[in-house]
């Protein structure tokens, strides 16, 4: 499967549209208006100038079918990456999130060598999200604990969420055929 990650772009904006739907958002709040999404795709546009992260769309083939990003943030009181996903309907169950969080995974573990880095890997999704939670298990982060995580960042909003962690000092690949 060619599966690869594209740093995100001015043509990713369509993706992102096409993930602001209510069954594609309905763990995190729901779908945005314009304005936000707009916002948004800005933000994703400057991360990597921030050198604190970055957002991809996932690309099967020459098609955006998803996007994934990590991003460096404080997570009780420590510096920690964190990720999250997307894969749109059609293209969900065919492992393109594994083979899309396996390659983000060796690119935030190249990252994190570097001095002064996070060395943690944390995601984040919804307890009721059944999917995002088994693909961590899948990639090899572990269960901390259920926990109330603010989302969008800032805006007060909480969601009952999973806390997994995947050290990224350990090198070993996920074991293959899981899930």
């Amino acid at each position: 499967m060619d599966v690869h990650l594209k740093p995100w772009s001015e043509s990713a904006l369509g993706l992102l549209r096409r993930i602001n739907t209510p069954h594609m958002r309905h763990h995190v709040g729901g779908p945005e208006p314009e304005g936000k999404l707009l916002d948004r795709h800005r933000r994703y546009l400057a991360m990597p100038e921030t050198g604190r992260g970055c957002m991809f769309a996932i690309v099967l083939g020459d098609e955006m079918v998803g996007s994934i990003a990590y991003h460096q943030r404080d997570w009780q009181g420590e510096q920690v990456y964190e990720t999250g996903w997307n894969v749109l309907p059609p293209y969900q169950g065919r492992g393109i999130a594994a083979a899309a969080g396996t390659a983000l995974i060796a690119i935030v573990r190249e990252v994190a060598r570097r001095p002064d880095t996070p060395r943690g890997l944390h995601a984040f999704p919804s307890v009721d999200n059944a999917p995002s939670n088994a693909l961590c298990n899948r990639l090899g982060f572990t269960l901390i604990d259920a926990c109330d995580f603010e989302y969008p960042p800032g805006s007060g909003t909480f969601m009952r969420s999973n806390n997994w962690r995947l050290d990224l000092a350990d090198q070993a690949p996920p074991e293959q055929g899981q899930g």
